[in-house]
């Protein structure tokens, strides 16, 4: 089949996408970056079709771990495409059409105005007349990332790995290390490797961050991608493919996951959503700020991402699970003197066994003995209001525990279930959210909760991994039961949402578990860890806006009563550009230490209203696990905020770049603490900061004014 050669432009004054349309038919994405670029007749041509498809019965024509090169993929022809506009957004949707199976794949693009950021979307639907068992399916496939042997040889590849109180930490890799080069005086056809990372079971992030890019570490270029999946069905692949580099991006797959689906006769399958976004030439901070918009364009509005609010949580170097009225009520007077605005009990509220709550959840009921007298918990709750603040309670709605209750009330169909036996974890059982009974019940514990108790803050945690997942119905693999159960968990907050729009919702899984753009899209913070080291929480808290928005990064502040002044300011200083979770015996510290907590949540007070605005940068680069000094910026075009952590072992100053406010007169001001012997010097030329930090650990926030021509 042969067809016109055409080429398609599309995109904004931010981004612009090239898709080309041989003569065989097959439409590629040969350009993405900025508008303009390369003309045809000057660029090489990637080999990769829109989409990749492996069905049983239709492989691959190139054998090996990749999940590209797809007979399938290559026999999907453009038929059509069109472009539209949805609100901020521009929008282009190409069909394509396999003659053979009847299979049709709808790729829509989107991109919000001014962002360099793309989300992809593909849509199947089986027109022919037999079923396609699905295996795998792209939801992103660009093959022009890096054009060239030496483009190849100049890139690294980027990730962050992620574990239970050590989040977000960032690699960095040569592309050659996993794409070396095969051909020299004998030619091969293209290799069977590549880079390639997989999230699994219940948890979006738990292992690394669905998340990855590439950077080319001469010109600066830059892509990052996210995908935005709530369970850990996810891979990508990146490669080099005939002298091109290419990622593939995809939700769960057969080889990973175990997931098949079949699309029978008129059926159709949406996959996981995507995104790509681009940097120019600033490296990854440049790709990074764009990520950050773009998560910021696709976010559920909600008034708490512009107002910021200071949350108090119990539980972090606190009570620790084990919350009482008797402990309560002093740390609400305390919460609410150092100035926060919502007051959240955290776990054990519901435990009447003094610390077995553990496998005897689900009903969510409070324990009497816990909040004893005639008005049990509202005691606590109406203090809470009294004193200013909202009330908040913790709930994991997603578990029943084996001794709980709702564990014999509720059908077996409710729950995960592999070969016909409910999946038992860790004490506990995993609610099926696509049942009606399941979600029945999540329902009236929100009702009861939010609806009657007038709490406004829920925070849902999810602390076990039922492993590949439910096989519920006949035919089902567990890989797509799971799939099935993530889709209706994002249903059912979104009802929560609707019902109750001023409800704030955080995003909590054993710390940083769930960290995912499905989630952050709906949920208005993000737990960014469990770690209750103050010096080991630093990295963690710089790397936050990587993976979420500074307004959505929920980071512990909790001071303890032996830290000393140094302390207290390092620990509080780790949340003034994320989101303060504050936390620990407020009431027993010394009061030095409580005016330093004090003096940080009016610090936050006053700037907090720029956060929502600005962009991150990393002046010493992404942070490592172990680096000795730290740096997070946040920018915009008047004000740079600008965190610095020293740590034990570190000289005591580090000069940092800050290579946006080159040839600008900015002023530096130290805003925490304001007893800082902190020594700042700004040099416009070089655009860079030298600071002097005298003690370690120590950190401190400073501003840095960029100068208008109406300063002195």
């Amino acid at each position: 089949m042969t067809s016109a050669p055409q080429s398609l432009r599309w995109g904004h004054q931010a981004l612009e996408v090239e898709i080309d349309v041989g003569e065989d038919g097959i439409a590629r994405l040969t350009r993405l970056g900025l508008p303009g670029g390369i003309p045809p007749e000057r660029r090489t041509w990637p080999p990769l079709p829109l989409v990749e498809v492996t069905a049983t019965g239709h492989g691959r024509a190139w054998s090996g771990g990749r999940l590209i090169d797809t007979h399938l993929g290559g026999r999907l022809r453009h038929r059509a495409h069109r472009s539209s506009r949805d609100g901020d957004w521009q929008v282009l949707t190409v069909e394509l059409h396999d003659p053979d199976t009847g299979l049709v794949a709808e790729v829509t693009f989107r991109s919000p105005d001014g962002v360099p950021a793309l989300r992809s979307e593909v849509v199947l639907r089986n027109d022919g007349e037999t079923t396609l068992h699905l295996e795998s399916v792209s939801s992103l496939v660009v093959g022009c990332l890096a054009d060239g042997p030496e483009a190849v040889e100049g890139a690294d590849l980027l990730w962050a790995e992620n574990d239970w109180v050590a989040e977000c930490r960032w690699q960095r890799r040569p592309m050659r290390v996993t794409s070396p080069v095969l051909n020299d005086r004998v030619v091969y056809d293209n290799g069977k490797g590549e880079f390639t990372l997989s999230g699994r079971g219940v948890w979006s992030s738990c292992g690394r961050l669905p998340m990855g890019g590439l950077t080319d570490r001469r010109s600066g270029r830059t892509w990052l991608w996210q995908i935005e999946h709530n369970g850990g069905g996810w891979h990508w692949e990146c490669g080099e493919r005939d002298q091109l580099a290419y990622v593939a991006l995809f939700g769960p797959v057969d080889t990973q996951h175990g997931w098949r689906h079949p699309l029978k006769p008129g059926d159709e399958f949406r996959i996981v959503p995507v995104a790509l976004a681009f940097g120019a030439d600033g490296g990854p901070d440049e790709a990074f700020a764009a990520l950050t918009r773009y998560r910021r364009a696709i976010r559920r509005p909600h008034p708490d991402h512009q107002r910021l609010p200071v949350i108090f949580n119990d539980y972090m170097n606190c009570l620790m699970g084990d919350p009482t009225t008797e402990k309560l009520l002093p740390l609400i007077d305390a919460a609410a003197e150092a100035g926060a605005e919502y007051f959240v009990i955290d776990a054990g509220w519901y435990d009447g066994d003094d610390g077995g709550w553990w496998d005897s959840v689900g009903a969510w009921e409070p324990a009497a003995s816990r909040f004893p007298g005639e008005r049990g918990i509202h005691e606590v709750l109406d203090r809470i209001r009294e004193r200013g603040m909202v009330p908040g309670l913790w709930l994991e709605p997603e578990v029943i525990g084996v001794r709980s209750p709702m564990a014999r009330s509720l059908p077996d169909e409710a729950f995960f279930r592999r070969d016909g036996v409910r999946v038992t974890e860790a004490g506990r059982h995993h609610l099926d959210l696509r049942h009606p009974a399941a979600r029945a019940h999540l329902d009236r514990v929100v009702d009861r909760l939010v609806g009657e108790w007038g709490v406004g803050y829920l925070k849902l945690d999810h602390n076990i991994d039922p492993g590949s997942g439910t096989s519920a119905h006949p035919g089902e693999t567990p890989g797509a039961g799971l799939l099935g159960h993530n889709r209706a968990h994002l249903d059912w907050l979104d009802g929560v949402l609707d019902r109750y729009p001023h409800l704030v919702v955080e995003n909590c899984s054993s710390g940083g578990m769930r960290w995912d753009y499905a989630l952050l899209s709906r949920l208005q913070l993000q737990s960014t860890s469990d770690q209750q080291n103050l010096q080991l929480y630093a990295p963690i808290a710089a790397s936050a806006p990587t993976a979420v928005t500074p307004e959505q990064g929920a980071v512990w502040a909790y001071p303890l009563p032996e830290d000393s002044s140094d302390e207290v300011a390092f620990t509080m200083a780790s949340a003034l550009l994320g989101r303060i979770h504050l936390s620990g015996l407020l009431p027993e510290l010394r009061p030095e230490a409580r005016a330093l907590v004090h003096e940080a949540v009016a610090a936050y007070k006053a700037i907090r209203a720029d956060l929502s605005q600005a962009v991150p940068a990393w002046p010493l680069g992404l942070p490592a696990w172990d680096d000795p000094w730290l740096a997070l910026a946040l920018h915009s075009p008047a004000t740079t905020y600008l965190t610095v952590w020293r740590r034990p072992g570190a000289e005591a100053t580090a000069a940092l770049p800050l290579p946006h406010l080159r040839g600008t007169a900015a002023r530096v001001d130290v805003l925490y603490p304001a007893a800082s012997r902190a020594a700042a010097a700004w040099d416009p030329d070089a655009a860079g900061l030298t600071l002097t930090l005298p003690t370690a650990p120590s950190a401190v926030l400073l501003r840095l004014a960029h100068a208008t021509p109406e300063m002195p």
